[in-house]
Order: C-alpha cells, then sequence, then structure tokens
C-alpha cells in the first residue's frame, strides 16, 4: 500500500523530484498510516475515496519536503 500512495503522492508534486524509490516507499508507508488514522478520527474510513485522497495528499506534501531538505543539502 505505501508503494502505491508514495507513487501517486510523487506524480501530484511538480517537477522532478531527487529522492530515491526507497524514500518514496518509507513517505508512502508513512502517509498511509497516518492518513487512514486522521480519517478514522474524521469519521471518513469508510467513505469511498475520501482516505486515499488524505492518503496521497501527505504523500505528496512528505515527498516535497523531503525532496526541498535534499535541496537544501
Amino acid at each position: 500500500m505505501g508503494i502505491v500512495i508514495g507513487v501517486l503522492g510523487r506524480l501530484v508534486v511538480p517537477g522532478r523530484q531527487r529522492i530515491g524509490i526507497l524514500w518514496t516507499i518509507l513517505v508512502g508507508i508513512a502517509a498511509a498510516l497516518i492518513g487512514s488514522a486522521l480519517a478514522s478520527a474524521f469519521g471518513v474510513a469508510d467513505t469511498k475515496g475520501v482516505d486515499w485522497l488524505i492518503q496521497i495528499a501527505l504523500a505528496a506534501v512528505g515527498v516535497a519536503a523531503l525532496d526541498r531538505a535534499k535541496l537544501n543539502r
């Protein structure tokens, strides 16, 4: 699941990202876990697609943040 969420999050971020596939997977796993917890907290975990949107948005934020952190090195 983390791979799919990570790749979709990476596709949402415009431009080229300078992070590897391992980081993409790790960001996807973290986004899936946090997104599922947020969806449950907001009561939308059983809806069709809302939980996925939260997870993908979190993955996009994570990919962009990690890319920016690597750029500043």
